[in-house]
């Protein structure tokens, strides 16, 4: 195993935009995108830029090169990324809710390093000024789309006919009346001819989300069992969200403790169709039902759970480990995160402060690597990190090359999405 190693000494990333980071196996390279911060090095002179980290996972050299120079510093804005038919790469990236721009920029062929000038897409003739935020690319029927979080803040998208050389406005996904500060965190995954997601009600600290599962396919919305909730998909009638099935409902009880206010973490296919995603839960109970909305209201007790379906089946959840309390003061659903192995999905890696072995308290969020041999209903937990000295989080494992397990994260200290002294940390291992 490869010691891992620091490959870029300032960024992090946020969670709801895909892929963050690709392997491309004939030049050799993992490209993984990140936003640098005014605590770190370079301090304001850097903070904001929308960064690639080009990786040689031979030789493990790496370059960073800027996207977009002091754009915002906010881990939000973090680009999707997508190799091209043609051997160029496509770069997605927005603000977060600051603006109305979704850009892009596409790189040389074959070589990440070099780009050509950024593109806009204007959304605010259909959000009204209100801001769009995440990149999601997922190549559906032949057509590349782009989710975003956009109009009414639900889930949306854009689509290319051209590999994301230009951009459309293709419709919405869901639609809700919105409570609090957005609608639906949504994760996807995708063959070329299915996007599945899973997806909440609204933001976790706003509602007491459940989590619902859905997937697109030959045009239409459906849900886990096949039954057509939208017969054309992203047109202007969306349907809303709970009229997916759920996986996870809030108020649920497991081992006789409530679970509530979910959120979704990560989700994979494998090539058999199988599905495997990652869910978080407070198990809270405060004082007062009011105060689990508050801002700052402190939840020591996060869940990790982990849902599998096998094709034609349902869902099946387990409980899979202790995420610990609220990583932030005022973002108390925060937690380290999972990654499942998009080429195994009994392999996940897990960022928490409580020993998946024990349950002893740890100073400092730690990657565990989790294998099951029984579709999730136990696990066995090896350290990857061990006695940090700051905290290990937000693990990727990048797709790409199968042949490969680049397991990617941050460490350091972290006190908002937009501030933060992180380095990004790689540990490129053969399979």
């Amino acid at each position: 195993m490869d010691a891992a190693r620091v490959i870029n000494d300032n960024g992090a990333w946020c969670w709801f935009q895909d892929e963050r980071a690709v392997v491309d196996p004939d030049g050799g390279v993992l490209v993984v995108g990140s936003i640098a911060a005014p605590e770190g090095p370079g301090g304001d002179a850097r903070a904001g830029n929308v960064e690639l980290t080009v990786v040689e996972l031979d030789t493990g050299s790496a370059d960073v090169v800027v996207l977009h120079e002091r754009f915002e510093a906010d881990d939000h804005d973090v680009p999707a990324l997508w190799r091209r038919r043609d051997g160029r790469w496509l770069a997605v990236y927005t603000k977060h809710k600051t603006d109305d721009l979704t850009r892009w920029r596409v790189s040389e062929p074959g070589d990440p390093r070099k780009w050509g000038p950024e593109q806009t897409f204007d959304w605010s003739e259909f959000t009204g000024g209100r801001g769009v935020t995440y990149s999601n690319l997922h190549e559906l029927d032949g057509r590349l789309y782009c989710f975003a979080r956009a109009v009414n803040d639900d889930p949306c998208a854009l689509v290319s006919d051209d590999d994301g050389d230009t951009w459309t406005y293709a419709g919405k996904l869901f639609t809700r009346p919105k409570i609090g500060y957005v609608n639906g965190y949504t994760r996807y995954v995708s063959t070329p001819t299915r996007v599945d997601l899973i997806t909440t009600d609204h933001h976790p600290r706003d509602y007491n989300n459940s989590i619902y599962h859905g997937y697109l396919e030959a045009g239409a919305l459906h849900r886990t069992d096949g039954t057509v909730v939208d017969e054309v998909a992203l047109d202007a009638d969306a349907p809303s969200q709970v009229e997916l099935t759920t996986v996870l409902a809030a108020d649920s009880v497991w081992d006789r403790e409530p679970m509530t206010h979910c959120w979704t973490v990560d989700i994979r296919r494998a090539d058999d169709g199988t599905l495997a995603a990652i869910l978080l839960a407070r198990h809270d109970t405060p004082a007062q039902p009011e105060d689990a909305f508050a801002r700052q209201h402190p939840v020591p007790d996060h869940r990790f759970f982990y849902a599998r379906l096998a094709p034609g089946g349902t869902w099946q959840v387990h409980q899979l480990a202790k995420a610990g309390h609220g990583l932030l003061p005022h973002e108390n659903d925060y937690t380290g995160l999972v990654a499942i192995d998009p080429y195994d999905l009994d392999s996940l890696y897990v960022s928490t402060p409580i020993d998946p072995r024990d349950g002893a308290a740890l100073k400092h969020h730690e990657i565990f690597h989790a294998r099951t041999a029984d579709a999730g209903t136990t696990w066995t937990w090896t350290p990857v990190t061990e006695n940090s000295t700051a905290d290990n989080l937000r693990p990727i494992v990048a797709p790409g090359d199968p042949n490969r397990v680049p397991l990617l994260w941050f460490r350091g200290h972290m006190t908002a999405s937009q501030h933060y002294d992180c380095e990004i940390v790689l540990l490129n291992q053969p399979r």
